[in-house]
């Protein structure tokens, strides 16, 4: 029975790992023809092409349930055209010992998963965010085509790029009063994070009056603020691509701040459950071999995995900010497209068996 479910498993997981391939190198392919858009100037194509492989793990990581789904049908199609499966099911093995066969590398797979998507994907995101912003960033006031905008208290702040180390490139700080009038406003060349605060350099800064204005410089000056070195790369990232830490961490504190922190919970509970996801789509396809699927060609197979993930995530990417408009909890929106696979391929099963 162990050589049975090796046999099995290793037909599954190579399968998925081929398709994870595949649909991973297209997703980059159209990552770096999109963005040609913005080469000109500083950024070259070799930046874009640099920046597009950074962006390689969290790629995979968002790919893997499709590729877990579509890899499943193919595994589990080629041992059907071989009538590998009927064979099995003669010999007197059941549906569930095929089941657990299946999930035991798709354990593997999401434990992968979890962990290229809590330390790989976050830091090479984060580190071709940086690069791409300093390339692009011309060292003004928000002339950056990259940058991040964050408020805290009475003081709107704009970051053209933050490096890791605790770095900042091109600070700009805005000071509005009450009846929200513009008090002041500076731009820091750059900005270093020194034990419990922030050390500006090189700074210009314009006084507003009722009727005058003033402009004076500085060489330094300490800013005490509470955003840190962490935090700040968690702003500058899309909620997709932090860490759940991150994520958990950073939508704590804008609750705090009385700010709306939806889009990071929905990505926290995206991340969380993922494994669960992958798991209710690999059993949806394992009820699709074993049903409506058991005698189609390996081309039926492929492109109704492809249209099944496709729903799928068009259902998420419905549901996911609906959630954040409406106001529901974000955790549904992630939990009831997942409910519904494995509800139908438990139904499938049972009519199989």
């Amino acid at each position: 029975m162990r050589r049975l479910d090796r046999h099995i498993g290793s037909t599954v997981f190579l399968a998925i790992v081929a398709v994870l391939g595949v649909i991973s190198a297209l997703a980059l392919l159209f990552a770096f023809i999109d963005e040609l858009n913005d080469v000109e100037g500083a950024y070259t194509l070799w930046d874009a092409a640099s920046y597009v492989g950074f962006t390689a793990p969290q790629r995979i990581y968002e790919m893997l349930p499709m590729a877990a789904l579509i890899g499943c049908l193919v595994g589990l199609g080629a041992l059907a055209s071989n009538s590998e499966l009927t064979v099995m099911r003669a010999a007197g093995v059941s549906i569930r010992r095929i089941v657990w066969a299946v999930m035991k590398p798709m354990l593997v797979l999401m434990v992968l998963g979890v962990l290229v998507g809590e330390y790989l994907a976050p830091w090479a995101s984060s580190a071709g965010e940086a690069n791409r912003s300093l390339v692009q960033s011309v060292g003004k006031a928000q002339s950056s085509k990259r940058g991040l905008w964050h408020r805290q208290g009475s003081e709107y702040i704009h970051v053209n790029t933050v490096q890791p180390g605790g770095k900042l490139i091109g600070v700009t700080r805005y000071v509005i009063d009450d009846e929200q009038r513009l008090l002041q406003s500076s731009f820091a060349r750059e900005g270093l994070y020194q034990n419990d605060h922030w050390l500006l350099e090189d700074i210009v800064y314009t006084d507003l009056q009722a009727r005058s204005s003033s402009v004076r410089q500085a060489q330094s000056e300490r800013w005490d603020v509470e955003i840190t070195p962490d935090l700040l790369n968690t702003v500058v990232m899309d909620p997709d691509t932090l860490p759940i830490s991150g994520l958990w961490q950073y939508a704590n504190y804008l609750g705090e701040q009385g700010l709306n922190a939806s889009r990071y919970w929905l990505a926290f509970w995206v991340k969380v459950l993922q494994p669960l996801v992958t798991a209710a789509l690999v059993l949806l396809a394992i009820s699709f071999v074993f049903g409506p699927l058991r005698s189609v060609t390996l081309g039926q197979r492929v492109f109704t995995g492809v249209l099944v993930g496709f729903i799928f995530r068009i259902a998420q990417d419905l549901l996911g900010p609906a959630s954040v408009v409406f106001g529901f909890a974000p955790i549904l929106a992630v939990v009831l497209p997942a409910l519904i696979c494995a509800g139908l391929g438990f139904w499938l099963l049972r009519r199989a068996g």
